[in-house]
């Protein structure tokens, strides 16, 4: 039988906790050149907080660069999480490029177009 929570949710709100202080450790603490204006998406925490995936989006510059950048960068950015959060196991962060609002903008590009094209049609 699975053992219950003591505390329920507590896995996304230590998720949320990592998202808020990473942005912040992101934007004031780290002085890598290849990391631009990240954005973090989300984090995504195992059960047992031994990993986290944090999805993050670039506002300029080359997205595979700046992963490379946040990668080297996370055991720097665990020891600031570490100072930061109460818990007993900080997770080994992992950086993932977020291609959601790319799509989202591609896609109301495409309906934009379809919409201008069927209004043309019409008159």
């Amino acid at each position: 039988m699975k053992k219950k929570s003591s505390v329920p949710n507590r896995g996304f709100r230590v998720a949320d906790q990592i998202q808020r202080d990473l942005t912040e450790l992101i934007a004031r603490e780290l002085k890598d050149p290849r990391v631009g204006m990240v954005t973090i998406q989300s984090v995504e925490v195992t059960p047992d907080y031994a990993h986290a995936k944090v999805y993050f989006s670039l506002l300029v510059g080359d997205p595979v660069q700046c992963a490379e950048g946040l990668n080297q960068a996370a055991g720097f950015l665990r020891s600031g999480l570490f100072k930061r959060l109460h818990i007993h196991t900080v997770p080994t962060l992992h950086f993932i490029f977020d291609r959601t609002t790319e799509r989202a903008a591609d896609m109301n590009a495409l309906i934009s177009k379809a919409v201008a094209s069927r209004s043309q049609n019409e008159e």
